[in-house]
Parts: structure tokens; C-alpha cells; sequence
């Protein structure tokens, strides 16, 4: 199964998000090693980016919910119930 976003093929779940960012999934993330100086260029580019379109992330948190709702099987969870608590035995009570 091939997919798409736009006119763009996505081969990877990384070029998926990055497709769906408009941005590299590595500029919000960083990248193992990364110097200082790397890391506070991407996260100035970061900044502009947020500050060019300041609806970013609610609009991430948006298209996360919908993927979490078209996948639910894949997130159901099934509450485990807590075992009771063992009392320890009384020794040396008389009666």
C-alpha cells in the first residue's frame, strides 16, 4: 500500500510526519549528539516557524486525535484490576 500526502509519497513513517509537518520531524526533536550551537539554531528556526503559524500546534494535538480515533483498536487498553492486598498473619495472638 503506497501513501500519500498531497502530491508527495510517503516511504516512511518519518517522511509521513515530516509530510504532515511541512517540517523535518528532527527540527522539533533534535538529534542524538547534536552540539549547543545546533541545537540552539533549530530551536531559532523552531521559533520562527511557531511564530509564522501560532495555531502549529493545536492543529498537531488536532491531527492526533483523529489518527488516534481511525486507529482506536490500535490504543485500546484494557484496565488491569489491582490485585487485593495480602494482610500478614498475626502470630502469637492468643485467644
Amino acid at each position: 500500500m503506497r501513501t500519500y500526502v498531497g502530491r508527495q509519497r510517503a516511504i516512511s513513517p518519518e517522511d509521513f510526519a515530516e509530510l504532515a509537518l511541512g517540517t523535518p520531524v528532527e527540527l522539533w526533536l533534535g538529534v542524538e549528539g547534536e552540539t549547543d550551537e545546533e541545537r540552539a539554531a533549530r530551536e531559532d528556526a523552531a521559533r520562527d516557524i511557531l511564530a509564522e503559524s501560532p495555531n502549529l500546534p493545536d492543529d498537531l494535538i488536532r491531527m492526533a486525535a483523529v489518527v488516534i480515533e481511525e486507529n482506536r483498536d490500535l490504543f485500546d487498553v484494557i484496565p488491569l484490576t489491582r490485585p487485593a492486598r495480602r494482610r500478614p498473619a498475626r502470630k502469637g495472638v492468643a485467644a
